[in-house]
């Protein structure tokens, strides 16, 4: 099964601690395990660019969409053998503590495109 984390920021939570929260250990552990096939950290929110069509009208703004003190910070793309995998896998990571992670299965095409 395969997982994308949408890996963010939250201004409630521990604050980051460089002794601790080794992401780089994370990612040799994952890759070597094989559960991690693809993650990069991204830039931050003020390099955001924001492209939606509306009434057949391109609209570019700068900056995120919504207004939030949370923000998206990097992703990671799981492969497991199934959801508890991929909770441990994100609980194992600093960003867990220091922020918060999203987790969503990759749709599978092959149940058709209902909910």
């Amino acid at each position: 099964m395969k997982f994308f984390q949408f890996i963010c920021t939250d201004a409630t939570a521990e604050p980051y601690d460089a002794a601790r929260d080794d992401i780089q250990e994370w990612v040799q552990t994952m890759e070597a395990k094989g559960v991690l096939l693809l993650g990069e950290r991204l830039r931050p929110v003020e390099d955001a660019t924001t492209v939606r069509i509306r009434n057949g009208q391109l609209l570019v703004t700068d900056g995120p969409f919504a207004e939030t003190k949370e923000w998206v910070a990097g992703y990671g793309i799981l492969e497991c053998k199934n959801r508890e995998e991929a909770v441990a896998a994100c609980a194992s990571h600093p960003m867990a503590r220091f922020g918060q992670i999203e987790l969503r299965e990759f749709w599978d095409w092959s149940q058709g495109e209902g909910s």
